[in-house]
């Protein structure tokens, strides 16, 4: 056998290594409720009309070229503008466009991580925030999150956890799996932290506009002297998630980034360019119609709530109302292997969730994430089953 790569081997990512039983389970013929992947496409949701209608025209006006390797202009200045609008000092030259957030992910771990430097990433994060560095070789440290305080970061744990090695911190505002939303005294004093200790910030706010009460205020306006990676796209905003456009906005101060931003620049280039007719339907996203993004939340405040109301009505289990995004990271009382328990539940009751700990073993562990994305009925027939899996959790523990 030729062997892969260590680096290859390290990769997990647990929201679709989870699919792997489930898709066994339907080859024989069973039905499975899944609940397990942030698709809004995959249940009763719909790319509004203007934005595949502005794919579609690109594609058949034969928009097919290799775009520049840092996007379209005209994409990279409506980004630039909506940053704008949020406070952000950026210009045009400050974007790059890119294959989702994950790709911007991966240019900013290559490029700021030599072996052995380490990120802070929240803890439970999104699994590529751990992957992605591992496999760079760098080290991934998870400050605490405080489930009582609404997920909110433990500032304490942030500061204890730095060291001579950390280059940056990251921020999922609002947070996915928690669903949570962190406020300006919390931007702010992680924003100091890193300027203390002359850190950059990532700040991945691909749920921005998806706040059930909030308004969105991004650490760029509040702390205007911390270097900053500012990560956004058309998956879920947009509700796109397959298009795979997303974006970098790099917010520097008095050009501490450089060297990081040739390193993204360099590997932007080798890899040609970022999908061009669809820049084209995102770039219509911007500037068209919002009027979907009301209507979305208000679909997914009734199922929310209604996710809420069962776990509430299930003994040993229990929740932290989100603030944000589509995410409920469900707690159940005494779980030592939340994997198992999943895995159980696929098994028995053909329910497909998320492992806590596949978001942070620390952290994560003893909770499971779903989505609030289906409606109430499939939400109900997929509860049903939940419900009667944990009585029997229970009864045999």
């Amino acid at each position: 056998m030729i062997h892969a790569s260590k680096r290859a081997k390290r990769i997990e990512y647990a929201i679709r290594d989870v699919v792997i039983p489930a898709n066994k389970l339907e080859k024989r013929g069973i039905e499975v409720l899944k609940l397990n992947i942030g698709d809004p496409i995959k249940y009763d949701f719909k790319t509004p009309e203007h934005i595949r209608e502005a794919a579609a025209k690109a594609v058949m006006d034969s928009r097919s070229e290799y775009s520049p390797s840092e996007g379209l202009p005209e994409l990279r200045e409506a980004i630039a503008e909506k940053e704008r609008g949020y406070g952000v000092d950026i210009s045009v030259d400050d974007v790059v466009v890119t294959t989702g957030v994950t790709e911007a992910l991966m240019m900013i771990f290559a490029a700021a991580l030599d072996p052995r430097e380490e990120v802070l990433v929240p803890g439970p994060t999104y699994p590529p925030y751990i992957t992605y560095p591992t496999f760079y070789d760098g080290i991934p440290k998870t400050y605490r999150t405080v489930e009582e305080d609404g997920w909110q970061p433990d500032i304490n744990d942030i500061r204890k956890k730095i060291t001579p090695k950390t280059k940056a911190i990251a921020v999922i505002n609002p947070n996915n799996p928690t669903g949570a939303y962190y406020g300006e005294k919390v931007l702010k004093e992680i924003a100091d932290i890193a300027g203390e200790y002359g850190l950059f910030l990532i700040s991945d706010e691909i749920y921005d506009k998806m706040l059930y009460d909030d308004s969105f205020v991004s650490p760029a306006k509040i702390a205007k002297d911390v270097p900053m990676m500012i990560l956004n796209g058309i998956s879920k905003v947009y509700l796109a998630p397959g298009w795979r456009i997303g974006y970098l906005a790099i917010r520097d101060y008095e050009g501490q980034l450089n060297d990081i931003r040739d390193g993204i620049m360099r590997q932007a280039r080798a890899r040609l360019c970022a999908n061009t007719p669809l820049q084209l339907g995102y770039l219509a996203a911007l500037k068209g119609p919002q009027d979907h993004i009301r209507k979305t939340m208000e679909k997914l405040r009734k199922r929310r709530d209604y996710v809420a109301k069962r776990v509430g009505e299930i003994d040993g289990l229990s929740v932290v109302l989100p603030k944000g995004a589509f995410y409920m990271f469900i707690k159940v009382e005494g779980c030592d292997d939340d994997k198992k328990f999943v895995l159980d539940l696929l098994q028995e009751k053909h329910v497909l969730v998320v492992h806590g700990s596949g978001f942070c073993p620390i952290y994560g562990r003893g909770h499971f994430r779903i989505v609030n994305l289906p409606p109430v009925d499939y939400l109900e027939r997929a509860f049903d089953r939940i419900e009667e899996f944990v009585v029997k959790y229970y009864k045999e523990k």
